[in-house]
């Protein structure tokens, strides 16, 4: 989506590794603890965690796939594969996160009323609390410095990068926050009532947090896959760079679509300065793409001359 995109590929793969290091940890911790209390919400959180965690393993994947150079084989690049991975992520925690917590609490509803261990319930989500935070830390971090340059919203910032893996931890971390929350109160108010149906209510409810998040997570991935467009500002931006060129006297055309995290594929059909002969013409065109995918936001260009009969582009003004 932005400019700020192509700077944070490289702390992307920390993020991930920072995520993957605490949801295996919490993962092991939440799987044991269940086992001892039995909770359904505990279930959920350890199902959750699992799920993320095997996300993380899908992320990094993709940092390393669709970083590879374009050749003959690939003209624009692997960048989509980091959709592609992400996708997979994202269809994970729907069936081992959310599909899974809300069949087991589901389940539990109809569930004896047994009385699980509280104190290992607390205990364990006290300090996946402290690692989920950790982790979301160094995602907000990211996010925060990617959004500032931009002076974006960092919410609006996520729901719009073109950057799978820092969405995805971004978003999954959050959603354990909520989820730790969730199971946490599910898990008080049977300790207070001595009803075990809300430790299931609140499995259900962690398995409809992952359900939604996960949904969010495959829509955005899909908009990339079959061709996300960039948006107005980053449009408007690069028309005011391709008419600051010497040689091009105005814009007619323009199409930029995202072939990857921060990189896009141009197409744009410009009128040049004079009448010069159609081999000067085309050496001239050329010239002016290589310069073009000299930005680091470019990753292919293609330029073509413009009709007299075309109208101008003009940038939006500021707002």
């Amino acid at each position: 989506m932005t400019v700020a995109d192509t700077h944070i590929e490289g702390e992307s793969t920390v993020t991930v590794v920072i995520a993957l290091v605490a949801n295996a940890l919490i993962a092991v911790a939440k799987s044991v603890v269940a086992g001892i209390t039995g909770s359904a919400a505990m279930v959920a959180e350890a199902a959750h965690s699992w799920a993320d965690a095997g996300n993380e393993i899908f992320l990094l994947i993709a940092e390393k796939r669709s970083d590879k150079p374009r050749d003959a084989a690939h003209p624009f690049g692997y960048g989509r594969e980091a959709y592609v991975w992400s996708m997979f992520a994202a269809f994970g925690l729907f069936t081992a996160g959310a599909v899974v917590s809300i069949w087991h609490g589901v389940q539990s509803l109809s569930a004896g009323e047994g009385q699980p261990d509280y104190v290992w319930a607390y205990a364990v989500l006290a300090v996946a609390f402290v690692l989920e935070g950790i982790s979301f830390f160094q995602a907000t971090r990211q996010t925060h410095s990617a959004a500032s340059r931009l002076d974006m919203n960092p919410l609006r910032f996520i729901a719009r990068t073109s950057n799978p893996t820092l969405r995805a931890v971004f978003t999954e971390d959050a959603a354990a926050l909520i989820g730790i929350v969730l199971a946490g109160a599910g898990i008080l108010l049977h300790q207070l009532t001595g009803k075990a149906v809300w430790d299931a209510v609140g499995s259900i409810l962690v398995g409809v947090l992952l359900g939604v998040l996960a949904i969010f997570l495959i829509s955005r991935n899909r908009d990339f896959l079959i061709g996300q467009a960039v948006s107005p500002e980053i449009r408007d931006r690069a028309i005011e760079r391709l008419e600051s060129a010497p040689e091009v006297e105005r814009v007619t055309f323009i199409h930029l679509e995202f072939v990857g995290p921060g990189k896009v594929f141009l197409v744009a059909a410009v009128d040049l300065v004079g009448n010069a002969p159609e081999a000067d013409v085309a050496e001239r065109l050329r010239a002016l793409a290589h310069r073009v995918e000299d930005h680091d936001l470019v990753e292919r260009a293609l330029l073509t001359l413009s009709t007299a009969a075309e109208e101008t582009l003009e940038a939006a003004p500021p707002a």
